[in-house]
């Protein structure tokens, strides 16, 4: 067979080869690659399938435009990035062709081209690259500075980018998992597989996990492992079988580790149905898993590294392991006329193999000075050609590899070699990704100048090829031991005596070599690529250095060596070698840049899962939502709970609502639903200790049967939240906290109570749920709620302001509080949940003599404002004392200690100049000021101004006839009466400051 180099793809499938692989020749399947339609066999890649077809022009690089065909046979895969078109509403960019799985029907698409993959009219940029070297965008586009805008940016935006992103809403379904087991085995590999076997025969609960479609790992193309007297892929596909059999073990295929965060959670996403042509009803295209597992097991393995050579992107060059993947798993030969370029003996693993299936490979170029190996004389015996001490000089053709030149690495005349692929290998890289999220610390193995798993922070070990171990009975015998102490560390009694697996073969890991080969990058003219996806060459590199970029983190950015999709899986030790060698440094010395999560790309699909539309937030109701619905109240969103936000009537918009709701609390009465504040129980007999440490104020002598307010504050000395706590007994207390803080409050209430109070004998629970709370507030509160409570005494005597109760309403049990928010008497009346609308319409049929009306969060605002109420989060910011907010009286006078009692007494938080809450008046009555706007002492002063203050909260009070506002004003409280000024867009508005309290300053409303 001959190949066009120029058209770079031939349509014949004649590089199927017979009798090779793994695949079923009955089992074919069609689908298109830009248009052309081709045949693949069930159980390909889309790269197989398309090499199968002699097909090596897959796309185009970033930069430059240059022709890029397949490097790989995995995730590592940098350039073959395709689009998969399922439908005009199923459009997926940026899909590696190594992993993406052939279907009947599938419809693929080059990427980053125009108008045409052969014809690019961007492959211009090759030619101007020169001009377009490292750092030349920080350079080029500082000038002029109007340009940005106008000019650079959107021709940047319009060039940037490799895949088209879909522009319609996704109407795949994704799923998402929680689960938990003892051992979590990342690779299934035969580290990965012996390390399940041995964990899983202790009885330990197993998660085992592969991103490959079935298991195997590199035993998929290693022709000579055996295991247990079988062939290592047989053994491989029993074992996994096996394991996939036992009730305490989960086999994930297809499935990623891409992230290993805090103890030992581990993100796997699950690619379901993205290999189906027609996916069963209902099935999730994609699953997340979010795995919390009590050891881990990294069997992940090593990455095998290219030669940087000139031209070495060119379509038809490819790893070494990569051509034998093809070939032994696939049944597919990367060309006719295979050349070799190496400096470790797995490419001679892999001419063998091609040899041996009647592939042409004339010549092993081998930049090692005298290779020697059993591999090496089994290549020579075979006839293939040894040239030891040599290197590629140069690469012929443009879209198809044609021809390399070859000469002795030291200088020498040179030869010409015709070949139609290029397989090559500079050694293997372990994979110590997840081991470095893990936040373990690596360490350099300067014998085979490479990096290794070094210092464990989590419970999890590394065996295998990514832990550098070399052999492959070594490698099993490892991972066997590995397996049953990691089990029998998680408590597991083990049922298992040792096993025991004899194999032999496989390939050694170590050796090799890192950075530029004899003349990349010498001449200034040659492209030899470390990262192919983002164009980044040897003299790249270099010229990053020369600039003053010594930290590989910098080296990184400079030149976006390591940035792309393939977070330089096959690139980055390169340029770190590269890089070192220019600063004349070790490589430990340069440093190594930091391994992130997403280990692969993830899906935004996968990430966000069912958390779309109406699930994007989950929704709760309070159990009288469908009474305010009913009523035609307008909700708002307060965190994740709807809250009636005022309740209009024929007529009324919301200001006229909101006006109403306010003039009848104050006057007659109003009915409040609170169920969305946050209650927990406190409960012990260092219960009132606890809440001492907790808060600002005194708890050992409120009396059982009263309320009080309380502060609670960070270890900084700031406000984090505020509530009213009851004491139901001497041992039990009732805690309220703001809605939007009550899970913020009982995670800093648990995480106190483990870490720091640990000695104290208390329980905490959240009762949010348990307890519907209806406020019944006004001057007629006692009168509506009275015929309907029984065993509690309501008058003042013996029922006074702050107070708490327990008997029935309605018949039902109840902790009826006498308390308010509004500054008139009210009552909150916590019933369980279930009875929550049942009491609520009666209160409701009680009170309609007395004109009891519903009100929203609205005019609850408005009504805490008139008395100088605070809310938390809106009239504080994070950076308010309690005496800023006018609230040292709820700090104990005697107290010794509680959180963040040492943060009050930083100079910072008792000096002069701090901002403090007032209260503000405009001088103009029907003004209302704009929440968050600055204040001024001086209007007249120049720009920018010195601000002083800003507005917290501001309102139109019907109830005072004019506008109100809080703020927080530096030294607000020497401040009455001063006049201050607020700069708007259309003017400047003039301010009073005044207290804070509006409204019944001296608090006579409370008590009816």
């Amino acid at each position: 067979m001959s190949f066009n180099s120029q058209s770079g793809n031939s349509k014949s499938g004649s590089n199927r080869i017979a009798d090779a692989g793994r695949l079923t020749p009955a089992k074919s399947v069609r689908f298109t690659f830009d248009g052309e339609h081709f045949t693949g066999l069930e159980g390909d890649t889309l790269a197989s399938a398309l090499l199968a077809n002699g097909v090596h022009l897959i796309g185009r690089s970033f930069k430059y435009h240059r022709p890029r065909g397949i490097l790989s046979a995995g995730a590592e895969e940098p350039n073959a990035l395709v689009g998969i078109e399922r439908d005009r509403t199923r459009r997926q960019p940026n899909v590696r062709a190594t992993v993406q799985e052939v279907y009947d029907g599938l419809k693929a698409v080059s990427q980053n081209r125009w108008p045409s993959l052969g014809l690019d009219i961007r492959s211009i940029n090759d030619m101007l690259s020169p001009l377009l070297t490292a750092g030349f965008y920080y350079k080029t586009f500082m000038w002029p500075k109007a340009a940005w805008k106008s000019l650079y940016e959107p021709n940047i935006r319009a060039a940037a980018g490799l895949g088209e992103a879909p522009d319609e809403a996704d109407p795949d379904r994704y799923d998402s998992r929680f689960a938990h087991c003892d051992v979590l085995i990342v690779g299934a590999g035969a580290a990965g597989l012996a390390a399940a076997l041995a964990a899983a025969e202790t009885g330990a609960r197993v998660i085992l996990c592969d991103e490959q479609a079935e298991g195997g790992g590199a035993l998929r193309y290693e022709s000579g492992a055996v295991i247990e007297g079988q062939p290592g892929y047989e053994w491989a596909q029993e074992t996994a079988a096996r394991l996939a059999a036992m009730d305490n073990v989960r086999v994930l295929t297809r499935t990623t580790a891409f992230g290993y965060y805090a103890q030992n959670f581990v993100g796997l996403v699950e690619r379901i149905s993205d290999h189906m042509a027609r996916p069963v009803s209902g099935l999730p295209r994609e699953r997340l898993w979010q795995v919390r597992a009590r050891r881990v097991i990294l069997a992940t393995g090593a990455i095998e590294r290219h030669m940087v050579f000139a031209d070495n992107d060119r379509p038809g060059i490819m790893l070494a392991a990569a051509a034998r993947t093809y070939l032994n798993h696939y049944g597919v030969a990367v060309g006719r006329k295979v050349g070799v370029y190496t400096a470790h003996d797995s490419a001679y693993a892999a001419a063998i193999d091609l040899k041996r299936a009647g592939i042409d490979v004339p010549v092993i170029v081998d930049l090692r000075d005298a290779p020697s190996s059993d591999l090496v004389e089994e290549a020579r015996s075979l006839g293939i050609e040894v040239l030891a001490g040599h290197a590629v000089q140069k690469i012929g053709g443009t879209r198809r590899i044609s021809s390399m030149t070859v000469a002795p690495k030291n200088g020498g005349s040179s030869r010409s070699i015709a070949v139609d692929a290029l397989i090559n290998s500079a050694g293997w890289t372990p994979s110590v990704h997840l081991f470095s999220q893990s936040r373990g610390k690596v360490r350099w193995d300067k014998e085979n100048e490479r990096f290794l798993p070094g210092t464990y922070v989590q419970d999890c070990v590394s065996v295998g090829a990514c832990n550098g171990t070399d052999g492959l009975q070594e490698t099993i015998d490892e991972a066997l031991a590995a397996g049953e102490r990691m089990a029998r560390e998680t408590g597991i009694a083990s049922k298992a005596k040792g096993t025991k697996l004899a194999a032999s073969g496989g390939a050694s890991w170590t050796g090799g070599m890192i950075g530029a080969a004899p003349g990349a990058g010498a001449d200034t003219t040659v492209k030899a690529f470390i990262d192919f996806q983002n164009d980044v060459t040897a003299k790249d590199i270099r010229q990053a250095v020369r600039e003053g970029m010594h930290s590989i983190e910098h080296v990184k950015r400079f030149t976006t060596t390591g940035m792309a999709t393939d977070q330089g899986k096959t690139s980055n030790l390169h340029g770190l070698a590269i890089a070192a060698e220019t600063l004349d440094r070790e490589i430990p010395e340069v440093g190594l840049t930091t391994f992130r999560p997403p280990y692969t790309p993830v899906t935004f699909g996968a990430i966000v899962s069912h958390a779309r539309h109406e699930l994007f937030d989950p929704t709760r109701r309070t159990p009288i939502h469908a009474w305010h619905e009913a009523h035609d109240a307008i909700f708002e969103d307060i965190g994740q709970w709807k809250r009636p936000w005022y309740y209009p009537r024929p007529g009324e918009d919301m200001h006229k609502a909101v006006d109403r709701e306010c003039v009848a609390v104050r006057n007659a009465a109003g009915i409040f639903d609170a169920s969305t504040l946050g209650k927990i129980e406190i409960v012990g007999p260092d219960a009132a200790k606890f809440l001492a440490l907790l808060y600002t104020n005194p708890w050992a002598k409120l009396g059982v049967g009263r309320l009080r307010y309380g502060v609670m504050l960070r270890e900084d000395g700031f406000i984090y939240d505020d509530g009213v706590v009851g004491r139901l007994a001497e041992d039990r207390f009732h805690v309220t906290t703001t809605t939007g803080g009550a899970p913020r409050v009982m995670h800093h209430m648990e995480d106190y109570l483990q870490t720091e109070f640990p000695h104290l004998d208390v329980w905490i629970t959240s009762t949010t749920e348990q307890w519907a709370v209806i406020a019944v507030q006004g001057p007629k509160a006692r009168d509506i709620i009275a015929p309907l409570v029984e065993g509690i005494d309501l008058s003042t005597e013996t029922f006074p302001h702050m107070s708490v109760r327990e008997g029935r309403i309605c018949g039902v049990p109840t902790r009826l509080f006498r308390m308010s928010f509004t500054g008139e008497m009210g009552y909150e009346i916590n019933v369980p949940a279930d009875y929550g609308q049942a009491v609520w319409e009666a209160i409701f049929e009680s009170g309609k003599p007395h004109g009891l009306t519903p009100y929203g969060t609205e005019a609850m605002h408005i009504l805490r404002a008139e008395k100088g109420y605070i809310i938390v989060g809106q009239d504080t910011d994070g950076t308010v004392t309690p005496h800023d907010a006018g609230l040292s009286w709820a700090i104990g006078k005697n107290k010794p200690d509680f959180v963040g009692i040492r943060g009050l007494m930083r100079p910072d938080l008792i000096a002069e100049g701090r901002k403090q809450l007032v209260g503000l008046k405009t001088k103009d009555p029907k003004t209302v000021l704009e929440e968050g706007a600055q204040i001024v002492a001086d209007p007249k002063q120049a720009i920018p101004m010195t601000m002083i203050g800003h507005v917290t909260s501001s309102y139109w009070s019907q109830n005072c006839g004019r506008s109100i506002a809080l703020a927080l004003v530096v030294n607000g409280s020497k401040r009455m009466g001063e006049t201050l000024y607020v700069p708007m867009p259309d003017g400047v508005i003039e301010i009073e400051v005044t207290g804070a309290v509006f409204i019944d300053e001296k608090g006579e409303r409370l008590n009816g």
